[in-house]
């Protein structure tokens, strides 16, 4: 089997929150299409059981005859699940609601939180040539984020500038070094990235404020703002990146790309 740890493997990313509405998906499909902007090839795994990662990339429920499920339950192949979006280099395998019955049907699988792993380390990935995966998780700390974590090298979560926001964030810390210490010792936390964020706020620079306080160099410098063209991409089945090139939205989620590209650069050096 392919080794994704050497330095020329794709950098596995789960993108994780378990409280919903704080921008995972948003983040999840805005960010694989800066980052393939720069010329990166990016895969998208869409792990949530609404789809909504795949909703979002233009693949219609109708079209969706492989998905996520196929791949973890039925073991199915890695190039029959992969679907073109119609962004070049970005790629996703698409979700169905099929996902949500995934816990009670693994439940007597040795293997079961590791099949994401093992599905992403089949010898075909070497021939797609990514250099990014990113995982959308669904909203809750279940078999199938933690099938994430275990598949993935590095956690990102998204903050959404709001009253108890951190107080989530802790669970979901405990949960990453849970998984460290019992299935995947390489996994860390890439970083938090404020979503919905109101520079004209008090409550979001309060938040920023303290997420700075507690999580320091963990908390990217970018923040995704509240956006409208943001809100209205995923009903266009798009990015904002190619809904609004120009909007706020669309020019964070690049800066927010180029500092994790940064980042893992100066890794590497």
């Amino acid at each position: 089997m392919s080794d994704l740890s050497r330095p020329s493997g794709p950098r596995i990313i789960a993108i994780a929150n378990q409280k919903g509405g704080v921008g995972k998906t948003t983040t999840t499909i805005n960010l694989a299409s800066a980052l393939v902007e720069t010329g990166l090839r990016v895969l998208v795994v869409d792990l949530d059981p609404q789809g909504n990662a795949s909703t979002g990339l233009g693949i219609d429920a109708a079209d969706r005859e492989l998905t996520t499920y196929d791949l973890l339950i039925g073991e199915v192949p890695l190039q029959d699940v992969i679907r073109e979006t119609e962004i070049e280099d970005l790629c996703i395998v698409p979700a169905t609601v099929d996902l949500s019955s995934a816990d009670i049907e693994l439940i007597s699988n040795e293997r079961r939180s590791f099949l994401l792993h093992d599905a992403l380390r089949q010898k075909d990935m070497d021939e797609y040539e990514w250099d990014y995966v990113l995982i959308d998780c669904p909203p809750s700390l279940n078999l199938l984020t933690v099938n994430a974590m275990i598949a993935a090298h590095s956690v990102l979560i998204p903050l959404q500038s709001e009253f108890f926001a951190l107080e989530g964030v802790s669970q979901l810390m405990m949960t990453i070094r849970e998984v460290r210490q019992t299935a995947n010792s390489e996994l860390r936390i890439e970083g938090i990235v404020l979503t919905m964020y109101d520079k004209r706020n008090n409550l979001s620079q309060q938040v920023e404020q303290d997420a700075r306080d507690n999580l320091g160099d963990l908390v990217f410098e970018t923040k995704i703002p509240r956006n409208v063209r943001v809100s209205e991409a995923p009903s266009y089945a798009l990015p904002v990146l190619q809904y609004d090139s120009n909007s706020q939205g669309a020019q964070a989620y690049r800066s927010l790309a180029d500092e994790l590209v940064k980042r893992h650069q100066r890794l590497a050096a």
